[in-house]
């Protein structure tokens, strides 16, 4: 197309309302955070520093790095929304994609985003985006505004960045005073859901001691979702993708092998383990997403030990849809069939383990494990009998035959004991299959002969006949068996 001879006109965004359509990209707190400790990595950061003031409606938020920081012209280039292009090649250690994470993060949690920044042999320089100021002027103008008492912060390093979050509207309500104690530890309680969510989003870079993040004047401590210390955590042969990612599987140890209580507890993540099973989805060593199927599967309690990890290069995150808040992705349909059979034959692994409470069942003497139910299956249905040849059966058919009621009683309170319930609920929610109808495989004649013997004993009891049926009526099963039972 020639377009030097198509008309033209400009249609420049208003100020305003485009920075407020920003603050509505749907960020959380976590997410926000997470987005400006990646431009620090991004600036090789060894070290990033995470602070709070509490002052109510005033309070703070800052987060400064030792990276190789910027000089004025740099800050106003990182602080143009759409600084980047989401298109242009990066280098495999980039975790910025629109270049406009800065922005959008902080400008979804307050309404003044200051930068203070120092590149090495450069004085420091600070500019600020006041979304009142251009909500005022409708002019897309940075001041050159920082919090005074914060203007030295980077005097002792020789390079690096300060990130400043005022009138944090979305975290506060601006109006909160700062002796409001019920406001202090609603604000406390967000930020240690952002400190869990560090730990975990930034765990390989942690454990890799590729960067040290600090909460105040404590460093955090990673959380990795796959449990690589427990000897009892299940690692699976991993798998290459098309286009070049990879994912490997792990099945967690069930609660009975785990190496302690406190490590169970601390492995069920920020949303407890059910809602933390799923694919965990990377790129660069950086989590983007925490436990998610996909659309392949649904979340189920049997799976709650099965995690995923995907490693994805940069060069696939349009294909993968990564969002600005790199908190979502969707894998491209050439890969979903083989995500689907990767991750069915892992999430088997995990149910058996939570079906057996971690129990690995093998050949002992020459002999197969013996249960003391079996699962059955006959068109499409499936039950639960007793294994006539276990062991304990046997023994209690001699037993009776001298001590008929104590044979009785030791067989009720075992099978009570051990009713399949955990293979029950899975076949269930499963919903694969359908559960066989009581009595639906057993000959007539064995429930009439029962019906007649408690029947007769019944009237010898001094029931009339039909005191007698109506009795049997509410018998389960033989609630399920009128017709037979008036045939008495």
């Amino acid at each position: 197309m020639n377009y030097n001879i198509i008309r033209k006109a400009q249609a420049i965004p208003e100020a305003a309302s485009m920075i407020e359509t920003f603050r509505a990209i749907g960020y959380n707190l976590e997410t926000a955070i997470a987005d400006i400790i990646d431009n620090s990595i991004s600036a090789n950061a060894r070290n990033i520093y995470i602070n709070r003031i509490w002052r109510g409606g005033q309070s703070i938020i800052t987060i400064k790095d030792d990276g190789d920081g910027m000089n004025s012209n740099e800050i106003i280039q990182a602080m143009r929304p759409g600084a980047q292009n989401p298109l242009s090649d990066r280098s495999e250690n980039d975790l910025g994609r629109f270049g406009l994470g800065l922005k959008t993060a902080s400008f979804s949690q307050c309404r003044k985003l200051s930068v203070l920044s120092k590149r090495k042999d450069y004085a420091s320089a600070f500019w600020s985006w006041d979304l009142d100021y251009v909500a005022q002027s409708d002019k897309w103008e940075l001041l050159q505004w920082m919090p005074e008492e914060l203007k030295g912060e980077l005097n002792s390093l020789l390079s690096g960045t300060l990130v400043v979050w005022s009138d944090l509207d979305r975290v506060l309500p601006t109006n909160t005073i700062e002796t409001d104690e019920n406001a202090k530890r609603r604000f406390s309680d967000a930020l240690d859901k952002v400190k869990k969510h560090i730990a975990m989003t930034f765990h390989r870079f942690i454990e890799d001691k590729t960067i040290k993040i600090y909460w105040g004047e404590h460093e955090i401590e990673a959380w990795n979702p796959f449990c690589p210390n427990e000897n009892k955590t299940q690692e699976q042969p991993s798998e290459n993708i098309n286009g070049g990612a990879k994912m490997k599987g792990y099945v967690l140890p069930h609660k009975n092998n785990f190496s302690s209580e406190q490590e169970y507890k601390r492995a069920e993540g920020i949303n407890g383990y059910p809602a933390q099973q799923g694919f965990y989805v990377y790129r660069g060593k950086r989590l983007l997403l925490a436990g998610d199927w996909l659309g392949l599967f649904r979340k189920e309690e049997h799976y709650k030990l099965v995690r995923i990890q995907i490693d994805l290069p940069n060069k696939l995150d349009t294909e993968w849809q990564i969002d600005i808040k790199k908190s979502k992705a969707y894998p491209p349909a050439v890969c979903r069939e083989q995500l689907f059979s990767y991750a069915k034959n892992i999430r088997a692994i995990g149910s058996e383990v939570y079906r057996h409470r971690g129990k690995i069942l093998k050949q002992r003497a020459g002999q197969n494990f013996q249960p003391l139910w079996l699962e059955k299956k006959k068109d499409n249905k499936w039950s639960f009998v007793v294994n006539r040849e276990h062991l304990m059966i046997q023994d209690l058919k001699d037993l009776a035959k001298e001590k008929p009621e104590q044979a009785i009683e030791k067989l009720l309170k075992f099978l009570e004991e051990a009713i399949p319930t955990k293979t029950i609920y899975i076949n269930e929610a499963q919903g694969e299959e359908k559960q066989k109808t009581p009595f639906s495989d057993v000959n007539t004649n064995l429930i009439k002969e029962v019906l007649a013997l408690m029947y007769n004993n019944q009237i010898g009891q001094g029931k009339t006949p039909a005191q007698a049926k109506a009795l049997l009526k509410i018998q389960e099963p033989f609630n399920n068996y009128e017709d037979l039972i008036e045939q008495l």
